[in-house]
């Protein structure tokens, strides 16, 4: 039968009571553990006099069944104090292992966490006990603040803030009667006029931006030689937006690009190079491609069709305005055939198949041409063609300017909503060739024709067939021959309100491209645009197929090997040409000896 050991006995000879299990108050068992802990002999557990005084564990306490041989005070083997005290070390040891991610160590851990706790002594902290652990975690890796000189911090606030400084800002020298003169004949915008109207429609940004465009235009005027100047829209982006502004530069500012001329002129003189070595090395040459790539279509001039207005971008009021390039056909072409998500980044690349001839700058301006040739309109009769110019476009062709008509009388909200031919396009539609006006890649200059004279018979059969012109609709069409798509018309038009229509304004939106619109009020009409810079399509974007494999080429009897004859085919095929030639001499010595007889 196990006996628990007696009960120490103090120094100063007092018998301590016998009973086994004696609750004490919290404060005194804290402080007897401290005072053991202190008096406890090296080599010997800190805690091993006060847990001789317990006795064994009831069955309804929390340490039954946690008996561990070698650590219990109640044990008939108890351990030499060197291998305990070898044991404590080597799980100390372990619990200051630090972590390999975090780089915390559980003892330092429990430590933090034990002395929280008794700081703040929450109650049934056993219940809380893994939120403490959390935020003991979250303590380690917070910044802690010096309550001296704190740490500096810039909230994006402060950064936009910061960009938008300089709009507000004025210029040194400026006088108010000299801003009074200049507002006369400023080609700046009034972009709040503006987006009032749209907001009439719940269309447009917030006011604060809005202001903040304008400010940014008014810096664009200041800076470049600008004539007229227009807020084109917004194009949304999947890192950065587009904001646009439409320009059109005074007459010689104009930057004439001909680079590409230059390049077309070289290549022609080193092709002119290669063919002289050519005919030198004419032997031995395998056969050459007769494949001719179709003509490049030259782009259109800087003020004219799709070049007509200069483009500025930037991605917030506030930083600097980017140029974007002139457009050329085949970046139109290219881009009707794809579809791509803006990044804000004009130097980004764009892939896609077909492959787009250009970055991200190139894509947006070839965007923004299409946009604007389908849904800038105006109410009808607000433009008029000149008078003069007349006679002379007609021959051309077709008309390609207009002017304001000084006798325009406009028309009420009502006409505007209720028929789509009150509203015409005063922007020239893009033909399939990516111009607007149709260019002949066949037609030759006078130089070249009065050359092709002399070698007229070889160059009617190199002359490939003429394509046929290309010819779209005119300026200032109605809306009403726009076709729709599928079922859904190409135009919605509506009034702002109909509480009060004596103020209402008419707002006209563009199905084909999402985030279009215009408005009509009075004397006074505007367009913009708000989106992602996409056509509409009533089914998934489905890319272009790659183009069929070329075939290979034709086999026949002079292409296709054949095995080599046998020494017998050989030998009947030799001594069947022998006989041919005897039967042939033969047949020669008769005819001469016939000729003979008949001489005689």
């Amino acid at each position: 039968m196990y006996e628990p050991p007696s009960p120490a006995v103090p120094e100063d000879g007092q018998e301590q009571d016998k009973s086994i299990y004696r609750p004490q108050e919290p404060d005194q068992d804290q402080d007897q553990r401290e005072s053991v802990s202190q008096s406890h002999a090296p080599g010997q557990a800190p805690y091993q006099a006060y847990e001789d005084r317990h006795g064994p564990y009831r069955p309804h306490e929390p340490g039954y069944g946690l008996y561990q041989p070698g650590f219990s005070p109640y044990d008939d083997q108890i351990p030499e104090p060197e291998s305990r005290q070898l044991a404590v070390q080597n799980a100390k040891a372990y619990l200051l292992t630090s972590s390999t991610t975090s780089g915390l160590n559980l003892y330092d851990h429990l430590a933090n966490i034990l002395t929280k706790i008794l700081d703040e002594k929450p109650t049934n902290a056993v219940d809380i006990v893994e939120n403490i652990s959390k935020d003991v975690k979250w303590a380690q890796f917070h910044k802690k603040m010096d309550t001296l000189r704190d740490e500096h911090e810039i909230l994006p606030t402060y950064e936009a803030a910061e960009k938008r400084k300089a709009l507000f800002l004025k210029g040194n020298g400026e006088e108010e009667e000299e801003l009074e003169e200049e507002t006369e004949d400023t080609p700046l915008p009034n972009v709040m006029e503006t987006a009032f109207y749209f907001e009439q429609a719940g269309i447009g940004l917030s006011k604060d931006e809005s202001y903040h465009i304008f400010l940014a235009l008014k810096n664009l005027v200041s800076v470049q030689p600008i004539q007229t100047c227009r807020f084109w829209g917004k194009i949304l982006g999947l890192e950065m937006n587009y904001i646009i502004a439409e320009v059109q530069c005074q007459e010689g500012e104009e930057e004439e690009t001909e680079g590409e001329e230059v390049t077309e002129e070289e290549d022609k003189e080193v092709g002119e190079v290669e063919d002289e070595d050519e005919e030198t090395e004419k032997e031995d040459k395998p056969p050459e491609s007769t494949y001719k790539p179709p003509p490049v279509i030259p782009k259109e001039e800087n003020g004219t069709g799709t070049n007509k207005y200069v483009y500025f971008v930037c991605n917030e009021p506030g930083t600097p305005w980017v140029k974007l390039p002139p457009v050329t056909p085949a970046q139109i072409i290219c881009a009707r055939k794809i579809k791509k998500f803006f990044t804000g980044r004009l130097d980004a690349p764009v892939v896609s198949f077909p492959p787009f001839p250009g970055n991200e700058a190139n894509y947006l301006r070839a965007q923004i041409a299409r946009i604007s040739a389908g849904t800038h309109v105006s109410p009808i009769g607000f433009y008029q063609f000149p008078e003069e110019e007349e006679e002379e476009e007609e021959e051309e062709g077709g008309r390609g300017t207009y002017e304001e008509n000084p006798d325009y009388h406009p028309l009420s909200v009502a006409e505007l909503v209720d028929s789509l031919s009150t509203w015409v396009h005063h922007t020239q539609s893009i033909l399939p060739q990516g111009r607007c006006v149709w260019f002949n890649p066949f037609k030759k200059s006078e130089e070249e024709e009065e050359e092709a004279e002399d070698d007229e018979e070889e160059e009617k059969e190199e002359e490939p067939d003429e394509p046929q012109q290309e010819i779209g609709p005119p300026l200032l069409t109605p809306l009403s021959e726009d076709e729709g798509i599928q079922n859904i018309p190409a135009w919605t038009a509506q009034a702002s309100t109909n509480l009060i229509p004596q103020h209402a304004v008419a707002i006209l939106q563009s199905n084909r491209w999402p985030g279009a619109y215009a408005f009509a009020s009075g004397r006074k009409f505007g367009n913009i645009y708000f989106g992602w810079g996409h056509k509409y399509s009533p089914e998934n974007h489905t890319p272009a197929l790659p183009p069929p494999v070329q075939a290979e080429y034709p086999s026949g009897p002079e292409i296709t090997e054949m095995r080599d004859p046998t020494l017998e085919e050989e030998l009947a095929f030799k001594a069947s040409k022998e006989d041919t030639s005897d039967e042939a001499e033969e047949d020669g010595e008769d005819a001469e000896e016939e000729d003979e007889e008949d001489d005689d």
